[in-house]
């Protein structure tokens, strides 16, 4: 992720469009139901992760000194806190030096797959409660964000403030390093680029991963063979260079600037104006997908601004589709959860 200024924002709930530009469904509002301390307060931290069969919310949490990084864990459907689990570099000097980073939930193992500062992958074991393996990715800044492979068990992360940057596929098995792809130098972070968020494609059986525009490359969306461990496709996005990513069940990927595409060839469907974030994400349990920065949220179906929630100070964003609350962590102040009334 690229570093942002934190910025809080007034609390106010704002209901959008009309009944008609929505189909026959209720117009959404929001409403904040619960604002989650966390022990120590909310300083800096990055992203956000929500496992629907154990009803946990994940965040990276820098803290705000070295050596003092966390996950912080929430109970979703009591809105409360649980409990951190240490062992991440924290708050770090330099650029792309902090962690963690990403995190990605892996239920079947019982284990999150993080990112951290130190360009390792750090293996948290949920019932331990602590961190079990540490895999170096080579670099000389953060590992990053990750998405999970469940058909072969591979977790993909990428480098961004290397130069170049690269991705790292990593065995969930052996917890080994399988391979590198590594890309040109005009893409690095210093050019304007980087590598941002990766999601699974299940239906392709491919990784898609926003790779924002540089100095010497336009915005992309590109589709990595998972077994080979190559780009096969890069789908343009022009005018807008993408961060977070989401992917629905109908085979649409969207962006953090608004773009919807077709995730198997790269159609253009809708850019949706007023939407904007550094993270995204698609929940199932309403078919919307909700952006961390500005607050929107937009229907897939409709390809609509429907609403925007208010208080979405932070960059970083999950849902639970059980329940559809939203966990927007907010610097300074903890973890906002609004819900649809």
């Amino acid at each position: 992720m690229k570093y942002k200024t934190r910025f809080t924002f007034p609390l106010l709930v704002i209901g959008t469009l009309s009944a008609a530009v929505y189909g026959q469904s209720p117009i959404p509002t929001y409403q904040q139901i619960a604002k989650i301390a966390i022990p120590g307060g909310l300083g800096s931290f990055d992203i956000a992760w929500v496992d629907p069969g154990s009803q946990r919310f994940y965040l990276a949490d820098r803290s705000a000194t070295a050596g003092t990084g966390r996950i912080d864990v929430i109970d979703t459907q009591k809105n409360t806190f649980l409990y951190s689990i240490g062992g991440f570099v924290g708050v770090v000097p330099g650029a792309g030096k902090s962690g963690p980073n990403g995190v990605v939930a892996i239920p079947q193992l019982n284990q999150l797959y993080v990112g951290d500062g130190d360009s390792t992958v750090k293996v948290v074991d949920l019932t331990a409660q602590k961190v079990i393996a540490t895999i170096s990715t080579g670099g000389t800044a953060r590992a990053d964000e990750l998405a999970y492979d469940p058909l072969d068990h591979i977790v993909m992360i990428g480098n961004p403030n290397d130069n170049p940057p690269f991705l790292t596929f990593i065995s969930a098995d052996t917890q080994k390093v399988l391979g590198r792809y590594t890309y040109s130098s005009g893409q690095s972070v210093a050019n304007g680029g980087g590598l941002e968020q990766p999601v699974w494609n299940p239906l392709t059986k491919r990784f898609a991963l926003s790779v924002p525009a540089s100095n010497s490359s336009i915005g992309e969306i590109d589709i990595i063979n998972p077994i080979t461990m190559l780009v096969e496709q890069s789908f343009p996005t022009a005018a807008c260079s993408p961060t977070g990513l989401a992917i629905t069940p109908n085979q649409r990927l969207i962006t953090a600037c608004g773009m919807i595409l077709d995730a198997r060839n790269g159609t253009i469907y809708a850019t949706i104006t007023g939407a904007s974030s550094d993270e995204i994400w698609y929940n199932p349990g309403d078919d919307r997908v909700y952006f961390g920065s500005n607050g929107a949220v937009v229907d897939v179906e409709s390809r609509q601004l429907v609403a925007y929630f208010a208080g979405a100070a932070g960059h970083t964003i999950a849902v639970d589709p059980n329940n559809n609350h939203i966990f927007a962590p907010v610097t300074g102040a903890g973890v906002l959860v609004y819900a649809a009334q």
